[in-house]
């Protein structure tokens, strides 16, 4: 089975790796950051510097004027305590630096570092290698004092590598070539912030199991909203003004593709995707919110400009009851891999981690002079250590205490189950020093019936070993389900190629609870989806058999994208594919488990087959909010579908539905049927040559309304149209229909609303139900 869509879609070349990499993080909350690393305002009129090194043996704080000078204002050389913790620090006079060295607006900063491979020598300058002894030694350090370091724990950056004159990405690294290259005036500089209070609003307090899900990108998101002024396309303060619309669809959580810096400002400088950064998947601050997406990005008259702006985002999400969840990649950093040299793997870009400590920081192979990769990007992030997994915790407490975030979803999540620091890769579940345990431990997961916490969502795989491991996350986590996605658009579009049993089917309807039962888990901690960010969306998985990625600009190029896609162009017919597309939503909002669809689906949004545009910063890759007839019905068949999973909680169980009459009212909570309407039994399921189901529902149960309390749902994934029988609705009522996903039916009455239901019939009244189509029926 293919485990995960975008590990084979994602092969980015080595000028993008080069155009992702700087390195950094922030401050969290003083209760998690018992070390107060990073630069502080303090109480007595000082700053304090603290950064982490084992490794170090003299490191340099250099202060500047403006993110782009080469020259420091004032050096200081950084103490180291006398303990074991390893922190190197500095205190500073704030009227020192605004009067004798002259800073009078933001405060940048940034590092120089000597160690083991690189001992600091008196007559070193920059530009020079004077005391270098090699680039990276039998323990792994490549400290390297030419390169300009960022604070892992810097709260704001600025600068990427790649713009204006600094457009050459090899000031940046190291390796024979490149050592002697002062990177100052093109390295990313922190900031110093002093404490703010914008408020983000009060959080959602909702269960997981209520939650429907919108993944989009921050810029592609309003880029083409003619609704949103032009000056705030693309940032926060555009998204912010899109909260009511998601309210009003249905929506209660937008997830963002990734918010914490990453260099992406090169993405228009020409219109090419060379080097285009626009998902944003090498992060190189993992605290600061990127200021690609902020209003006040060119302009900065103060520090701290980025981080309001996307905290008043925030609060107008909060305000229309909607969460706030960010996808963090803690997999591996924006510093990527080896990328070239005279051997192909000696020249690594230094930046900030690798620079500090790279065996603290990364894993390395067996003897230290790679790095390790499960993620096919550069390297895995060494997530067993102690201290790398301290930054992981500051960088979530942050985001959650001050950011206002409600949840996270984790990019390759099982690199963070490693039990192995270097040469090799061991996923680990039950080992209680993992990041995936501390996080749950540490991050407090929210409760099944709501209240506090965070939801925490893994991408439950990465790049071979036992990487691959969904249904197999500790207790409080919640999984993507790959499997879901794959049973779904398997028997939509591979009917008679692939081999796909009713069985398997209903066990993705009904929750998966054979991934999650058996480890005390509910069906809401399966994230069901049919597509995601990565692939095709839903307009293109049923208007394409094939990817389209080698199209000219504004279309692609984009590399890789899996060749799996499991998709079907309907032979051109626009009304088939649009009829797969309401029924693919269908699915997905009538499964236990918690929905997940992209931005614009609800729109047929299309990227013209492109199925890896990672690299796509054009229109094409943007939501188009101009939309004809049909993209008009799409969106009103999707707002009262998303309104009919709201309104009726037996389609969000808490557990997994049992085939007990729990009330009396001689229902099962769940009861599935053949066409006929005999009941469905093991022979029925397990016949690969059966591709018609239906199910009942006892909404009475879950506390659906009164008068509609009896759910049924009929899906013939037939080429050909299929009779349904219909069970008994229950004492005195009949079947009203819903929705039918019909083509016949197409239009703003796909589905209805409340009170518009049109009456089909009592018990043993045939329905013809059209080729690959969903009816859905209450009893009244």
């Amino acid at each position: 089975m293919e485990t995960s869509t975008r590990l084979k879609q994602r092969r980015w070349p080595a000028t993008l790796l080069l155009a992702c990499m700087l390195g950094a993080a922030g401050s969290a909350s003083a209760a998690i950051n018992q070390e107060n690393l990073g630069a502080r305002y303090l109480d007595n009129g000082r700053i304090s510097f603290r950064v982490f090194s084992a490794n170090a043996t003299r490191i340099e704080l250099e202060l500047y004027k403006d993110y782009k000078d080469a020259e420091p204002v004032a050096t200081f050389v950084m103490e180291k305590n006398n303990d074991t913790r390893n922190i190197w620090r500095q205190s500073i006079s704030v009227q020192a630096i605004r009067e004798r060295w002259g800073i009078k607006g933001p405060i940048y900063y940034g590092y120089r570092a000597w160690g083991p491979n690189w001992p600091y020598q008196p007559g070193w300058r920059k530009g020079s290698q004077i005391g270098f002894i090699s680039d990276v030694d039998a323990d792994g350090n490549r400290f390297n004092p030419n390169k300009l370091l960022l604070d892992p724990y810097a709260l704001e950056t600025r600068r990427d590598p790649l713009y204006d004159q600094c457009r050459d990405g090899t000031l940046l690294a190291s390796g024979p070539e490149h050592r002697a290259k002062d990177s100052a005036a093109c390295a990313p500089k922190g900031l110093v912030l002093e404490p703010d209070n914008t408020p983000t609003g009060d959080k959602p307090q909702r269960p997981f199991r209520d939650e429907i899900i919108y993944e989009v990108n921050v810029r592609g998101f309003t880029m083409d909203d003619p609704s949103v002024p032009k000056e705030l396309r693309g940032t926060y303060a555009g998204a912010a003004l899109k909260a009511e619309y998601l309210a009003s669809l249905g929506v209660t959580a937008v997830e963002f593709l990734p918010v914490q810096e990453t260099q992406n400002e090169t993405n228009h400088l020409e219109a090419s995707t060379d080097g285009d950064n626009y998902w944003g998947y090498s992060t190189l601050n993992y605290f600061s919110p990127d200021r690609r997406y902020s209003a006040a990005r060119l302009t900065p008259r103060t520090s701290g400009e980025v981080r309001k702006e996307w905290k008043n985002m925030v609060k107008a999400f909060h305000d229309a009851g909607i969460k706030v969840y960010i996808d963090v990649v803690y997999n591996h950093t924006g510093e990527g891999g080896a990328w070239g040299g005279s051997d192909g793997r000696s020249t690594y870009n230094i930046m900030s981690w690798r620079g500090l400590d790279n065996a603290t920081y990364y894993s390395l192979t067996d003897d230290h002079q790679y790095s390790w990769d499960n993620t096919g990007v550069g390297g895995n992030y060494n997530s067993y250590n102690p201290i790398a997994q301290n930054l992981i915790i500051d960088s979530l407490a942050y985001w959650r205490d001050e950011m206002g975030v409600d949840g996270f979803r984790f990019d390759l999540a099982s690199v963070l189950g490693n039990t192995c620091e270097h040469g090799c890769f061991n996923y680990d579940r039950d080992n209680p020093n993992t990041a995936l345990n501390r996080i749950a431990a540490e991050i407090a997961p929210r409760g099944i019936n709501g209240g506090p916490g965070v939801d925490l969502i893994a991408e439950p795989w990465a790049i071979g070993g036992n990487s691959y491991q969904v249904g197999n996350f500790p207790q409080g986590w919640v999984e993507w389900n790959d499997k879901y996605r794959d049973a779904v658009r398997t028997d939509q579009n591979r009917l008679g190629v692939i081999p796909l049993t009713l069985g398997e089917l209903a066990t993705r309807l009904a929750g998966s609870y054979d991934l999650y039962q058996d480890d005390g888990r509910r069906p809401w901690n399966s994230v069901n989806f049919v597509v995601a960010h990565d692939g095709f969306t839903l307009n293109d998985l049923y208007s394409y058999n094939d990817k389209q990625n080698n199209q000219p600009w504004p279309y692609g190029p984009s590399d890789g994208g899996t060749d799996n896609n499991l998709s079907w162009d309907h032979a051109g017919n626009g009304a088939e594919q649009r009829k797969a597309a309401r029924t693919g939503m269908a699915l997905l909002m009538l499964s236990a488990g918690v929905p997940m669809m992209t931005g614009g689906d609800e729109g047929l949004r299309t990227v013209f087959g492109n199925n890896n545009p990672y690299n796509l910063d054009s229109s094409a890759n943007y939501l188009h909010w101009t939309r004809d007839q049909f993209e008009g019905y799409q969106q009103v068949f999707t707002e009262r579908l998303l309104a009919f999973r709201r309104n009726h909680p037996s389609l969000r169980p808490s557990d997994y539905y049992s085939g007990a009459d729990n009330n009396g009212n001689v229902l099962e909570q769940l009861r599935w049927f053949r066409p006929d309407g005999a009941q469905a039994d093991p022979a029925y399921f397990e016949n690969p040559d059966n591709h018609a189901i239906a199910w009942r529902i006892d909404g009475s149960e879950f506390g659906d309304p009164v008068g509609s309390d009896t759910v049924y749902v009929a899906y013939n994934g037939w080429q050909g149209d299929v009779e349904f029988n219909l069970p008994w609705p229950g004492p005195g009522k009949q079947w009203y229909r819903v929705m039918d996903t019909a083509s016949w039916n197409e239009g703003l009455d796909s589905i209805v609303e409340p009170g518009s239901e049109v009456l089909i019939g009592g018990e043993n009244t045939r329905y013809g139900l059209q080729s690959r189509s969903v009816l859905l029926l209450i009893a009244r």
